[in-house]
């Protein structure tokens, strides 16, 4: 074994390519079909998206494993350990499993260079085997088409939202965008889209490979229940009624359930009522409006980082208001549209704190506190890092006021590791 501790491997497979980011599926299926990984022999669900597909794939985790399920899920970035990226029956890969899954990785790829990516999505799907998973949930990294995961043919394929983001790699138009997305369907396999109007270059692939395209709206949808509290959820022939709400903060999470049971009804493994309860009762998935209480202060974590994901954020703090202030710690890339995030969220926040990210990708503190001023808004403070960012909102926090950190995985993911 070429290293004996994961932080060995990672270290070592963040180095192993050229680039960072490197779009294809030449190298990550040659090697999968080398170590026999891209046949799974178990059924697949494949989930993409702008935003909520990590809430839709842990919906799905949640759903089947009430329903007995041993599930595969793997999904990424990760906040604290990269050990969160993959799971099998709800329990993180260890690291001597995830060695071992890296160790078969590089003893079948010979010469092949592959990216941080491909070579963790590889040693994903050993681990899916060598653990005995029977129902796999991929979450895709970028895009869709060219992305890793893309080397399993989904038994179905869900597109949860399409919006502009990573524009360095698929652009600004949503057309073009979306046909990435779609590019996770399967000629003669469902493709679910979470969205009621998907653009006309979702529509357009689905049509050229003929895949069968089910929309919100149209294929499946929501109702209130009579129940208080409670919603239905009908398609493809199929009807559940007095669901509960997801354990999943966010009126949009009701969306995000609608999908995850549409996935579900198009391979015809629809749970019963009672089993889907179950399910959106206990699911979890950190970063996403995840909340904290620190001496009456409220501390919300969210790792939106794009206009549409602010926007959901906003209207989730408009639904639920205060008692005191909103103040915000903000740490963002620079290859983000950080501009759209603070216009989403502008009318929301009483008061800002620039946090800053390492360099050359992340904004610095002054350079975030920069755009704000920009754009007519005054800056409590800067900061050189997220945590320092968040102690100093909490210094001038008193009960009642509630501190949102946001605008990256990167932002998140230090402060909520001081709530583990």
């Amino acid at each position: 074994m070429r290293f004996h501790s994961l932080a060995g491997w990672l270290e070592w497979i963040e180095g192993l390519h050229a680039v960072a980011i490197d779009p294809g599926l030449e190298r990550t299926a040659a090697v999968g079909r080398r170590m026999g990984l891209d046949q799974p022999g178990v059924p697949v669900i494949t989930v993409a998206g702008t935003n909520g597909k990590g809430s839709v794939c842990a919906l799905l985790e949640s759903i089947l494993a009430a329903a007995g399920y041993r599930v595969g899920l793997y999904t990424s970035p990760h906040l604290a350990r990269f050990n969160e990226r993959v799971r099998v029956g709800g329990a993180e890969a260890g690291d001597e499993a995830l060695c071992d899954a890296f160790d078969a990785v590089d003893r079948a790829r010979g010469e092949t260079s592959l990216s941080y990516f491909e070579f963790a999505t590889l040693a994903a799907l050993a681990h899916f085997r060598a653990r005995s998973a029977d129902f796999l949930v991929l979450e895709v990294g970028l895009g869709g088409r060219l992305d890793a995961t893309n080397i399993i043919d989904a038994d179905v394929a869900a597109v949860a939202s399409i919006d502009r983001d990573h524009v360095e790699w698929l652009g600004s138009d949503i057309d073009g965008i979306a046909r990435e997305k779609a590019g996770i369907a399967r000629p003669g396999r469902p493709l679910v889209c979470g969205m009621r109007e998907p653009p006309a270059g979702l529509r357009a692939q689905a049509e050229a490979i003929g895949a069968e395209l089910h929309g919100r709206g149209v294929g499946f949808d929501t109702g209130r229940a009579e129940e208080p509290g409670c919603w239905t959820w009908q398609g493809f022939g199929e009807t559940r009624s007095g669901l509960p709400e997801p354990a999943l903060t966010g009126g949009y999470q009701r969306d995000n359930a609608a999908l995850a049971l549409a996935a579900l009804a198009a391979m015809d493994r629809l749970p019963a009522t009672d089993v889907i309860a179950a399910g959106l009762r206990s699911v979890t998935v950190r970063g996403r409006f995840e909340c904290h209480d620190v001496n009456g202060v409220e501390v919300i974590l969210d790792v939106a980082h794009n206009p549409a994901a602010a926007a959901a954020l906003a209207a989730t703090l408009d639904d639920r208001p205060g008692r005191g202030r909103t103040l915000a710690v903000l740490g963002m890339y620079r290859d983000k549209e950080i501009e759209g995030v603070i216009a989403a969220l502008r009318a929301a926040v009483d008061c800002w704190y620039a946090a800053g990210l390492p360099p050359p990708r992340g904004l610095g503190g002054d350079e975030t506190a920069g755009v704000l001023h920009g754009v007519g808004l005054e800056v409590a403070a800067t900061a050189a890092d997220p945590i320092t960012g968040y102690h100093k909102a909490l210094a001038a926090a008193v009960p009642g006021d509630r501190i949102v950190v946001l605008g990256s995985f990167a932002t998140v993911a230090p402060v909520s590791g001081l709530f583990l």
